[in-house]
């Protein structure tokens, strides 16, 4: 089977035959959270603020378990019972998401599990592994330079851009590269 199931022993059991987190390659889809302590298996708070934060902490501790943050939600889908505290759960909602924020959906539903307030499913990417090959490339393995210069300002051509300081092949020149398996390096400049 392609998918795997994630829960966290930080975050609140599933109340039927569900997963908490399904991951399929680099899509994970994380079934509504809600506002439920982990501890106690009961809902939190009695406001719409309360329970925000609750349903955003099972969230990201779900998360955890496979190394991601809020960061890597690209779509969430909200459902509230009063869509009248919509003011009130956005304040509490940005606070766990930073620009460029995930697309959403908010929806008024007539009653969720438990008596909660608010319940909040995500869809992840996970993208950890191509964080991780960018982070292992040099200088201007970031994106390259173009005859427009940089396309990064990271990749160490320069802040005048690398148009300037010469460019070939996608590389600044005038640069010490060291050379990885994957990398070919010519008059100083690895490319890979």
């Amino acid at each position: 089977m392609f998918t795997k199931s994630f829960s966290s022993p930080n975050a609140p059991k599933a109340l039927g035959p569900y997963s908490p987190a399904l991951k399929l390659g680099d899509f994970v889809y994380l079934s509504g959270q809600l506002p439920i302590d982990p501890t106690t298996n009961e809902i939190t708070g009695s406001d719409i603020q309360e329970q925000t934060y609750q349903v955003l902490k099972n969230m990201e501790a779900v998360l955890a378990e496979m190394n991601l943050e809020t960061r890597h939600i690209v779509k969430t889908t909200v459902f509230m019972t009063d869509l009248s505290e919509f003011s009130a759960m956005n304040e509490i909602y940005a606070t766990y998401f930073a620009d460029p924020y995930p697309a959403r959906s908010t929806v008024q539903v007539c009653a969720l599990p438990k008596g909660a307030k608010i319940e909040i499913e995500a869809l992840v990417i996970d993208t950890l592994v191509y964080e991780q090959q960018v982070s292992n490339q040099s200088g201007c393995g970031c994106g390259g330079c173009s005859d427009e210069g940089c396309s990064d300002d990271s990749c160490g051509c320069g802040e005048e851009g690398c148009g300037e300081e010469g460019c070939a092949d996608g590389c600044c020149s005038g640069e010490e590269k060291t050379e990885t398996p994957d990398q070919v390096c010519e008059d100083g400049c690895c490319c890979g």
